[in-house]
């Protein structure tokens, strides 16, 4: 049956991956044969590789409320409560994610949430209510516009793990902590595709509060600290090769005893971290300056890059609204790097605990 009735399928699809990123659901809609096209991998394929993608963030965001103060005075707070809402660079735009229908009272706290594909994924955290250590898994399609559940993280409970994905099928899990705050050297793989958990090898090293980035075509786990040392950050990295199934350890990766959290690797291939109110990047075995952090940034919640630029993203004091810079990247070989500061709506300034950028 014809895509589109008097077109050819090929044409046919060249119209369809033009659609914008918000209509999939409701093209999905018309017709099933529609809805196979949509859905099968290859129809992201086709679009990315067509230059048709664009990047969306998504944030675990804690929501915003007014407080009024004496004499009619009014500030805003982050709240307890966080939901996941996204940022699209391209229109400047933020809005809500639809709340996940098990979860009326928000998403879970220190969750983490991780693109693959055309997925969204969220990841463990505290139940909101009762602060109850939870193992789901929550997965948002941006094609239908739906939630489904995924196979709960398995093993003991786990909080502050590092989480990153290749981008396109699995999720590996790494560390964090379990219900005696004792660090863990596990590794978890989620299979996204097939839904399914598999246990790895584990690290040489105890890594809670570690960070997980898939860069040159491995999982990076980096940082975090052992039981014995809590909150004295590593400077160590343990790379893991999906191919031989096997872990390599590089002592000095981050060439100091640092928060390896905004650690990220940039649409160049290279890595890039906030350190000591800096951005660097990561060339050889050395860290070298890129930037100046913006004075309203002293507290970094994320660094991420996306065709050719950084964002960051933070406050200047702990009980403040986050704001956002971004930097052009080609500008970076000038003496002066400068910020151009991202219009953020005050309902989106809350706390944010996890982002992650994905190509829709």
């Amino acid at each position: 049956m014809d895509l589109l009735p008097g077109l050819p399928n090929d044409i046919a699809l060249e119209c369809l991956i033009r659609l914008p990123l918000d209509q999939f659901s409701k093209a999905a809609s018309v017709c099933s044969h529609w809805k196979n096209e949509i859905k099968h991998p290859a129809f992201r394929q086709r679009r990315k590789s067509s230059g048709f993608t664009r990047p969306v963030f998504a944030l675990a965001q804690a929501m915003v409320t007014t407080i009024r103060k004496p004499h009619g005075v009014t500030t805003l707070s982050s709240t307890q409560f966080y939901r996941l809402s996204l940022y699209d660079p391209e229109k400047g735009n933020w809005y809500d994610l639809p709340p996940i229908p098990e979860l009326v009272e928000g998403i879970p706290m220190f969750c983490r949430v991780v693109g693959v594909g055309s997925d969204l994924i969220v990841i463990g955290g505290c139940d909101p209510v009762n602060w109850r250590v939870m193992d789901s898994v929550f997965i948002y399609n941006f094609i239908s516009g739906s939630w489904r559940r995924g196979a709960d993280m398995p093993g003991e409970q786990r909080l502050f793990f590092g989480c990153g994905s290749d981008s396109e099928r699995f999720v590996l899990i790494a560390g964090g902590h379990n219900d005696g705050k004792n660090a863990l050297k596990s590794v978890l793989l989620y299979d996204v595709a097939k839904d399914e958990w598999v246990t790895l090898p584990e690290m040489a090293m105890e890594r809670d509060e570690c960070n997980c980035v898939f860069h040159r075509g491995k999982f990076h786990v980096i940082g975090g600290y052992p039981t014995h040392a809590q909150g004295q950050f590593q400077r160590s990295a343990e790379v893991f090769d999906l191919a031989t199934r096997q872990w390599c350890l590089e002592e000095d990766f981050l060439g100091a005893d640092t928060c390896p959290q905004t650690c990220l690797e940039g649409d160049d291939g290279r890595l890039y971290m906030c350190q000591d109110g800096d951005v660097v990047v990561k060339c050889d075995a050395t860290w070298r300056h890129v930037a100046e952090l913006p004075a309203e940034i002293s507290n970094v919640s994320y660094l991420t890059a996306w065709q050719g630029k950084l964002l960051t993203v933070g406050n200047a004091g702990f009980d403040e609204l986050h704001r956002g810079y971004e930097l052009h990247l080609s500008n970076t070989s000038s003496k002066e790097k400068t910020w151009t500061k991202v219009d953020i709506p005050d309902e989106y300034c809350g706390h944010i605990q996890s982002v992650c950028c994905l190509e829709i």
